[in-house]
């Protein structure tokens, strides 16, 4: 897992792209920005294989809420539905997949909007306790309260941990594909 400061998106699609140009299955899904002009509005989440879709978005001061149950982290308004939409499917088209080779699987990133969605936490856990699948993930660095499944990754003995500096972000890459690239000889 990368715990991140600055550039942990970047970082992750650079290992995504090294993963992939040596022959590796990379699947899985990142978070993107999404600007208008210089102002950030919200999040996207991206799939490997280029597919889109809301994961929150700032709330417009005129808006009201549309009814039910609304999830917020800060200004930010997570829609769980779109997410869940985009996201879920890999993690069952993962498990239905499974072959004799080892694969890479990107979870970018399990964050506070993120665990809004308990199936996504159950799908986590089932792919990081799968010995098929290696996870290349990201958690934010700990910051107020410990939220427990943040804490439950970071604390497993099967997960390492790097953490992600503007002053390191640029020589880490290999730090990371090596370690993933030894996680997929472990049961080949």
């Amino acid at each position: 897992m990368i715990k991140y400061c600055v550039g942990k998106t970047t970082l992750v699609q650079k290992a995504c792209d090294v993963m992939v140009s040596s022959g590796v299955s990379v699947e899985g899904f990142y978070t993107q920005e999404v600007r208008e002009g210089r102002r950030r509005v919200g999040f996207d989440v991206v799939t490997v294989t280029g597919q889109r879709g809301h994961l929150s978005r700032v709330r417009e001061k005129s808006v009201a809420s549309r009814g039910g149950r609304e999830y917020t982290v800060g200004q930010y308004v997570v829609d769980v539905p779109s997410f869940e939409n985009l996201v879920l499917p890999l993690f069952r088209n993962l498990n239905s997949s499974c072959s004799s080779n080892r694969q890479v699987f990107i979870i970018d990133e399990v964050g506070k909007m993120e665990l809004f969605s308990q199936a996504f936490i159950r799908s986590v856990r089932q792919t990081l306790d799968s010995p098929i699948f290696s996870v290349l993930g990201t958690i934010p660095l700990p910051s107020g309260k410990p939220l427990g499944f943040m804490e439950e990754i970071r604390t497993r003995t099967d997960v390492t941990v790097f953490t992600v500096t503007k002053e390191n972000r640029d020589v880490i890459l290999t730090e990371i594909v090596s370690a993933l690239k030894d996680c997929l000889k472990q049961s080949a």
